[in-house]
């Protein structure tokens, strides 16, 4: 199975290339405090399961939980306008 995955970054995006990822939602996620963005410009491509796949910190999973329905949302709509216009970048990351 493949997996298409929208990066998570610490880097500033501009509002219509990353969707701001809430406080809350990254306690609930067991992310750091500091300000991250989903990126809507580029996405990667795994295998799954797959070497590029790793447990999340203290777990013996990869899964760090779901995002709230409405934030998934938003996301979804970013990427789909970007592709709608060529703009999203695919990468492959399994070797």
């Amino acid at each position: 199975m493949q997996l298409l995955v929208a990066p998570i970054t610490h880097s500033t995006t501009a509002p219509d290339e990353g969707v701001p990822i809430p406080p809350a939602v990254k306690r609930y996620l067991g992310l750091d405090d500091d300000p991250s963005w989903i990126v809507t410009t580029e996405l990667n491509r795994f295998i799954w399961p797959g070497p590029d796949i790793r447990s999340a910190k203290d777990s013996d999973t990869p899964l760090y939980g779901a995002i709230p329905a409405k934030l998934f949302e938003q996301v979804k709509l970013q990427i789909s306008a970007h592709a709608k216009q060529g703009q999203v970048a695919v990468s492959k990351r399994t070797e």
